[in-house]
């Protein structure tokens, strides 16, 4: 087990924020999972170990702990999503199965130079979204199916 200062839970008291039990329960959650997850998700799992828990709370923790900057909220064509890895990074969606991947991000000083020099903005943080198919899509046999997350990134339909 990972001592308590090691995942930010002392932050957490520093800040003034209880660790509660269902706090404490949903950052772990998100922590230890690449994949993500959604609320409902986050909810499935800490019901496990808290059953009288509510989405509400959930819900309420997972904007709280994100606003704090332990864990990181993405929009996406579902709803939001949770990353528990907060260091810069972009991110593959694939567009057959709706899974997310973390890619490494292109460094900070590249971006700024190539946006703001010529613009003239300062640039404080970027983000990099990459659409396609994961491995695993493209080696099944066939077109993928039309799915929710292609329609919403408003790629024309039929191509």
């Amino acid at each position: 087990m990972i001592p308590n200062k090691d995942r930010g839970f002392d932050t957490l008291r520093a800040r003034g924020l209880r660790l509660t039990r269902p706090r404490r329960l949903i950052l772990d959650v998100v922590r230890a999972t690449d994949a993500h997850p959604t609320a409902a998700f986050v909810y499935q799992r800490v019901r496990r170990r808290l059953p009288r828990v509510s989405l509400a709370t959930v819900h309420r923790n997972l904007r709280m702990l994100a606003a704090e900057g332990f864990l990181a909220e993405r929009a996406d064509a579902g709803g939001m999503r949770f990353d528990g890895n907060t260091a810069p990074h972009d991110h593959f969606t694939c567009l057959a199965c709706g899974r997310i991947y973390d890619v490494p991000g292109r460094t900070e000083r590249s971006v700024r130079r190539r946006v703001a020099a010529p613009i003239g903005f300062e640039v404080l943080e970027h983000r990099t979204e990459y659409y396609g198919r994961c491995v695993a899509c493209r080696r099944q046999r066939g077109r993928p199916p039309v799915t929710q997350y292609r329609r919403s990134y408003g790629r024309p339909q039929g191509h």
